[in-house]
């Protein structure tokens, strides 16, 4: 037994706390070599031919731009610990979000979409952050920065993903069923009764995989709030309740903002007298193709070296073309 109590002992002084070592401090150094790891995608659309290069470089490099920016923002507000840069900072993301959805993520709008959208995303991401902190984790002070930004972020981009899905299937709907539509509204059916199956769909595509990611979670996946906490030196029971918190507040936001967003797509879409107005829909230009921006700009460089080049011999270019003939003969 004492010779146990000794192994025991010296394995505890040779083992680092795992509060204290596991969570190391990162520079730009670790994510390059990490970036290097996405050669691999790029090796794979190459092959393939999937064309995804640019869009991958572009995306990576979007990823370390925004973050880093995020950042510099999160750190002084993170040290003020005001409320009101709390909320401005909330409904900065807020406008963002909407802005995406919109312009972003939408094959197609309507006059008051972005209005819409952002009051949806808003007050479902607001209300229930609030009531998150507040009752579930029950946090001394719930609009704190540490608190609330980082489970308000959480909420407001599973809700923007929701929202997104389900604007696109409605709409999209909507503009496919029309005639289906407009006969049973000249059967006396109401805008509701018009529209409904197409809610319906709209709203169940938009919450499964949010609904499927509930199901499988710590099954198949560990989240990644989990794995934050655990590495940050947090308990694992502690980190498994702060992830189910997070997980039932960020279904029961998609769903709000997801109802409130696509039935008020449908109901403005619809005019007083019952009519669909599928001329109030707008279609969205998506987003730019960096490939072929990309491409745009190598062909302009090129252009210009060209250029540079016949200007190079363009005193001899001109001199030999005024000695020259013309192809056809001048009749005087």
């Amino acid at each position: 037994m004492s010779i146990l109590l000794l192994g025991l002992d010296a394995y505890n002084k040779t083992v680092p706390n795992p509060n204290n070592d596991i969570l190391k401090e990162l520079g730009p150094e670790n994510v390059a070599i990490a970036s290097l790891m996405l050669i691999i995608n790029g090796l794979i659309s190459m092959y393939f031919g999937l064309g995804l290069e640019i869009t991958i470089f572009i995306s990576a490099l979007r990823c370390v731009v925004q973050l880093t920016i995020l950042g510099y923002i999160l750190k002084p507000i993170f040290d003020i610990d005001s409320p009101f840069f709390v909320l401005a900072l909330a409904a900065l993301l807020a406008i963002i979000s909407a802005s995406e959805i919109v312009w972003g993520r939408t094959p197609y709008r309507h006059q008051f979409m972005f209005l819409s959208v952002l009051l949806s995303i808003a007050s479902s991401t607001f209300i229930i952050s609030w009531i998150g902190n507040a009752y579930a984790i029950r946090a001394d002070q719930w609009l704190s920065a540490r608190q609330f930004i980082p489970t308000m972020g959480m909420v407001l981009g599973n809700s923007m993903s929701a929202v997104a899905i389900g604007l696109s299937s409605v709409m999209t709907q909507l503009i496919d069923q029309k005639d289906r539509i407009e006969m049973h509204l000249s059967f006396g059916a109401s805008r509701w009764e018009a529209a409904r199956p197409v809610c319906v769909e709209a709203i169940k595509l938009a919450l499964l995989p949010t609904i499927n990611s509930m199901s499988i979670i710590g099954l198949v996946s560990i989240p990644g709030m989990m794995t934050g906490q655990i590495l940050g030196g947090s308990s694992v029971e502690n980190a498994v309740y702060y992830q189910e918190i997070i997980m039932f507040m960020i279904t029961a936001s998609c769903c709000i903002s997801t109802v409130a967003a696509v039935l008020t797509a449908v109901f403005v879409i619809f005019d007083d007298k019952a009519r669909l107005r599928i001329d109030w829909v707008v279609k969205s230009r998506g987003k730019a193709d960096y490939k072929k921006m990309f491409s745009g700009y190598v062909m302009r460089v090129k252009s210009l070296f060209s250029a540079r080049r016949s200007n190079r011999n363009g005193s001899s270019t001109d001199t030999l073309s005024a000695e020259c003939d013309p192809l056809l003969p001048i009749s005087t």
